[in-house]
């Protein structure tokens, strides 16, 4: 979808990489997020924890084995290109769609330590609930549609398959800065 939009904008294509933190048993539930980085940003759903039972130690734990496939893919898509430099440029976070908010929130968080001009949100799909809370953190929130009940987002897509690793190195290479 990034590529789409960094197409039609005339844009450079950038990717910040995010992994959600899941609850051991339902690990699509995000207890928090977090985002590569000079400093990595993590990004924690308080209230997901608390229900969770989760305690700190095994957080953390989730959190490093997240890191660590952080840091493969950086090694694996970027090899030796530079970030896009964003530092007084619009930035837009581009996602498939948004369920809790915890990955776009590290996303946003990671970016404004960039010093962006602006930050704006742009996904197909969000419940009413998320897009209100990042509207308090980015700049600006594009979201069409805003179903109460969402369920998963792959509900909203006829072909909802994950990229090869193969498949982002080469949009990453036809848009290069």
């Amino acid at each position: 979808m990034a590529a789409e939009v960094a197409s039609h904008l005339g844009a450079p294509l950038d990717l910040l990489i995010v992994r959600k933190i899941g609850v051991p048993w339902q690990p699509e539930l995000a207890m928090g997020a977090i985002i590569d980085g000079s400093k990595p940003t993590v990004v924690r759903n308080e209230e997901t924890i608390r229900l969770a039972g989760i305690s700190d130690a095994e957080f953390q734990v989730i959190c490093q084995r997240e890191l660590t496939e952080i840091e493969r893919r950086r090694r694996r898509y970027f090899a030796d290109r530079a970030p896009v430099e964003i530092a007084g440029r619009i930035a837009i976070v581009v996602d498939d769609g948004i369920a809790t908010g915890a990955t776009v929130r590290a996303a946003v968080a990671g970016l404004k330590a960039r010093k962006p001009a602006k930050v704006v949100v742009a996904v197909p799909v969000a419940p009413p609930s998320a897009v209100a809370e990042l509207e308090k953190e980015a700049d600006e929130v594009v979201c069409p549609l805003q179903p109460r009940m969402l369920g998963a987002i792959g509900y909203f897509y006829r072909d909802f398959e994950q990229l090869s690793d193969e498949e982002v190195i080469r949009l990453l290479a036809t848009h290069r800065a």
